[in-house]
């Protein structure tokens, strides 16, 4: 092969595996001194140069002229030296040339698969941060198998993985199918980068109404958080930077064509799409239509939103199996209590009869109280639904004795209860008022400072066959 022969085949592995010239001459160079090092057992003296306009390999050994060899891979003799420098003399130094020849075939295999490792690691670190920075992008891919649920994705330079957790119920994927998922992570794998998918996530919901809607892409309307109960229901919030443009409307597009692209691509999900509101009271009512808020009442030290409806309401704010309402509490991230006005009224007031000041604790001191109160935990029933951890965390006492002030508290409350009951004559176990009580969750989205009622949207809705 000639050095024209070599330098093309240099820039055909470089261009081949989208690497940069210079790696591949690098491990080139690499590989050779490894070769060299297995052959003459050493390679501190022997430099290789590859020149990348020509395409010349150099490899030399720099060895120092001696009278008699007694080490032939770093000793040169003075009349073998004179061949290659006339004017070469004992105790100096010569760099001879080693011709590819003299490595061996087996040398030059091995400087050779260490090319071929070193670039295909290069390549799959390159492929690896490539779909780092696509992490919260949606790619669209094939499916090549499908193994127990979760479906083999080929996207190119890359494999991903769609877990059975992470798709739609619905979804169901054969061989050569297209799928279009959430890019939600990458992980490094001997075989390569494995890029880990998802169709579930809320990402790919946002993700959705970027590609749909053009005011979303060019951020005319921003997505403030999504919820989404996969394959079943979802609630968006958006709100708009323009007086002029109605983000509600936006989304869904004329005659819903904008939403209808989304629910097709998510199987039929149901898509509520709410106009955020910077008034937190607000935001939350219209979190929860198509229901209809009589008022709101704010517990700021709980971080809970009561929402009092009527009788007719109270199954629709709360949703089949809850749903409405934790969608609520995951877009608003405030703790969301629905109920009637008369359950509100015997809450008011067992919460009244049962609010004994953390103070009269046995185990408290006026520091632990100030403490507590301080934290928004000014009653036993507010300790109570504390852990220990947090309690000594907070009043700044060790763990044994939170765990003695908590015990404390549940008796007292118990016995409070058991007075309770007997007042109104009542069971005890109606005195634990057992609301419809939803956990936040963090939702996801950006924040957003602008100023922004609902549309509810879904397959079965108007305009929207």
């Amino acid at each position: 092969m000639n050095r024209d022969d070599v330098l093309e085949a240099l820039r055909q592995v470089a261009r081949e595996k989208n690497v940069t010239m210079d790696l591949v001459i690098d491990t080139l160079e690499e590989g050779l001194l490894s070769a060299a090092k297995k052959k003459f057992g050493l390679s501190d003296n022997i430099d290789v140069e590859v020149d990348q306009n020509t395409g010349e390999i150099v490899i030399w050994a720099h060895k120092a002229v001696v009278e008699k060899v007694e080490d032939p891979a770093i000793e040169i003799s003075l009349a073998d030296a004179k061949k290659i420098d006339p004017e070469a003399a004992i105790g100096e130094g010569v760099a001879q040339p080693i011709p590819f020849t003299a490595f061996g075939r087996m040398a030059i295999q091995s400087a050779k698969q260490m090319l071929i490792q070193k670039v295909r690691e290069a390549e799959r670190q390159r492929v690896y941060e490539t779909f780092r920075e696509a992490i919260s992008d949606i790619r669209i891919g094939t499916a090549q198998q499908v193994l127990r649920g979760d479906v083999i994705v080929d996207l190119g330079r890359a494999e991903g993985i769609l877990p059975v957790s992470e798709q739609i119920p619905r979804d169901r994927y054969r061989q050569k199918d297209t799928v279009r998922a959430y890019v939600k992570d990458v992980l490094k794998d001997t075989k390569g980068p494995q890029v880990i998918l998802s169709r579930t996530h809320p990402g790919f919901l946002e993700r959705l109404f970027q590609m749909e809607v053009p005011e979303v892409y060019d951020g005319t309307v921003e997505v403030i958080a999504v919820a989404r109960d996969p394959g079943s229901r979802a609630k968006v919030a958006v709100a708009s930077r323009d007086d002029r443009v109605d983000p509600v409307g936006a989304c869904i597009g004329q005659k819903g064509m904008r939403i209808q692209q989304v629910v097709r691509e998510l199987n039929n999900e149901r898509v509520d799409i709410i106009e955020w509101s910077p008034d937190p009271v607000v935001f939350f009512q219209r979190s929860l239509a198509p229901a209809e808020i009589q008022r709101v009442e704010v517990d700021q030290d709980r971080q809970t939103m009561i929402a009092i409806v009527d009788e007719d309401q109270l199954s629709i704010a709360i949703g089949r199996g809850g749903q409405n309402a934790r969608l609520a509490a995951q877009l608003t991230g405030w703790r969301v209590e629905i109920m009637t006005e008369e359950q509100y009224a015997k809450k008011k007031e067992r919460d009244g009869f049962l609010r004994v000041p953390v103070s009269e604790l046995p185990g408290s001191t006026p520091a632990v109280a100030q403490a507590l109160t301080e934290a928004g935990i000014s009653s036993a029933l507010e300790l109570s639904e504390r852990s220990a951890v947090e309690i000594a965390d907070i009043a700044g006492i060790s763990a044994e004795r939170a765990a003695q002030l908590l015990d404390e508290a549940t008796d007292l409350l118990e016995a409070k209860r058991q007075e309770y009951a007997e007042r109104l004559q009542i069971p005890l176990e109606e005195t634990g008022m057992d609301l419809a009580t939803f956990v936040a969750e963090p939702s996801y989205g950006p924040a957003a400072t602008d100023e922004s009622g609902i549309a509810e949207t879904s397959p079965e809705a108007p305009g929207l066959a």
